[in-house]
């Protein structure tokens, strides 16, 4: 038996990117940052490592993904691993590793900060409310994104 799994939880290192594909198709991608902290044996002192990930959402978790998050965002995300290849103008060949998002979850928010609008001009308001719950959205979830309780 074989698993494909991955549990991320950090920040964001620059805001999603969201385009379409030519069929129409959302897909978002981004990069985040997590780290590893350890004290030093010998010498006592704490170390940490710092790791990126490229990160892509499809469909829902897409749109939600660049809505919702930005640079600096908390997030953490369960998804799977893979890799692909292409062919660079001069010919050689080329690979990336990135983690394919399942199911995302937003962190809090920070104050002041509201969702991107999805219409030209309009502004969200901004929710006063301190709620505790942290949604998770999973793909294929079909959900009304002004329902989510930020």
């Amino acid at each position: 038996m074989n698993l494909n799994k991955v549990f991320l939880l950090g920040r964001l290192t620059s805001d999603p990117e969201l385009r379409n594909l030519q069929s129409g198709q959302p897909v978002c991608s981004f990069r985040m940052a997590t780290n590893q902290m350890w004290t030093n044996k010998e010498t006592g002192q704490k170390q940490q490592k710092v790791e990126y990930h490229s990160i892509v959402a499809w469909r829902n978790l897409a749109t939600i993904a660049s809505q919702y998050l930005r640079k600096g965002s908390l997030v953490f995300i369960e998804g799977k691993m893979t890799t692909r290849s292409w062919d660079d103008p001069s010919g050689a060949k080329k690979y990336r590793t990135e983690v394919v998002a399942d199911n995302i979850q937003l962190g809090p928010r920070t104050a002041g900060t509201t969702p991107k609008s999805n219409k030209p001009g309009e502004d969200n308001p901004k929710d006063e409310s301190s709620s505790e719950d942290i949604p998770t959205i999973e793909e294929g979830d079909d959900i009304n994104i002004e329902e989510i309780p930020f």
